[in-house]
């Protein structure tokens, strides 16, 4: 598969990775698939290099001018529109940002993980309770309604590292500030007049070949370890997965997560071929091997995952 394009941008984005699914535009029904065939057509397909994704970037704006009002706001008043593009092998395929459905989710996520006091204190009880009746109500109209994009913070999952290869692996270094004269030709259009870019990361596979991988290694995990968070994560991967379109692709992106970790760190994380050799162990039985493997791989995210309380 070639190699496809990077999120760029000197806008800083959230410590967050994204695992994405790119449908093609037969996936969709209509009107939803002449929308999104206009829309490429309109904004043009990400290219085959290294460079700022526009609809990327402007989801980030977009998202900023509405939730950074006078009136604290859990989510964007209006769903949207706009999504990421991909051209492959002469096919389009679109990833719907879906940006206050995944709001809704985020928001979920929140109540578990902060304490009450801190909870009223980001999003008053008032302004979460109208978000609550409205995600019910959406979610009686949307019975089927599911994200194409999936965010963690501060780390990358391991499970996710089960639908990738290490030869599917994409990493960019950073790019100096260009001159300002004449920057973006010097730059090749990668990133701003004047500003350099950050490194990139990220995997990109297609549908049937993180379904394949995911249930090989579901079959090992569940054949050798208790039921815990690892297996049941991976399951509700696969169920995430089973949402879409056969002929998709699946990207994992480090996201903001590369202005976190030093650059050299990245040029080094193979935790996708590090998750993968821990498969292989466990399935010839060698469970030191597999131990050894699944701690490097959690040691190096714990790491990044501490970075979140230092001062």
């Amino acid at each position: 598969m070639p190699c496809v394009t990077a999120v760029r941008t000197s806008v800083l984005p959230p410590y967050a990775a994204y695992l994405r699914v790119y449908e093609p535009l037969a996936a969709f029904p209509e009107p939803d698939r002449a929308h999104w065939q206009a829309y490429a057509a309109r904004r043009g397909a990400d290219a085959d290099s290294v460079q700022t994704a526009p609809s990327a970037l402007d989801e980030r704006r977009r998202g900023l001018a509405e939730l950074g009002t006078v009136t604290p706001k859990a989510l964007p008043e209006r769903e949207s529109r706009d999504a990421l593009v991909r051209v492959v092998d002469g096919v389009t395929y679109v990833c719907p940002s879906r940006l206050r459905l995944r709001s809704w989710l985020a928001l979920e996520e929140l109540k578990e993980e902060l304490p009450r006091p801190l909870l009223d204190a980001v999003l008053p009880p008032a302004v979460r309770e109208q978000a609550e009746a409205d995600w019910e109500r959406w979610r009686a109209d949307h019975p089927d309604g599911r994200p194409w994009i999936l965010t963690r913070t501060w780390h990358v999952p391991v499970r996710w590292f089960l639908l990738f290869s290490d030869e599917e692996r994409r990493f960019a270094p950073a790019l100096p500030p260009a001159p300002a004269e004449g920057a973006e030709a010097a730059a090749g259009g990668r990133g701003e007049a004047g500003r350099g870019a950050p490194p990139a990361l990220f995997y990109l596979t297609p549908m049937a070949q993180a379904r394949r991988r995911l249930a090989r290694g579901y079959r090992v995990l569940r054949e050798n370890l208790e039921e815990g968070p690892l297996v049941s994560g991976v399951e509700q991967v696969g169920r995430w997965l089973e949402e879409f379109h056969p002929r998709s692709l699946v990207e994992l992106d480090y996201g903001g997560l590369v202005h976190a970790i030093p650059e050299a760190r990245l040029a080094e994380d193979r935790s996708a071929a590090e998750v993968a050799e821990g498969i292989a162990a466990l399935r010839a039985g060698d469970g030191v091997r597999a131990g050894r493997a699944y701690r490097t791989v959690t040691e190096r995210w714990r790491l990044v995952q501490e970075l979140l309380y230092a001062s």
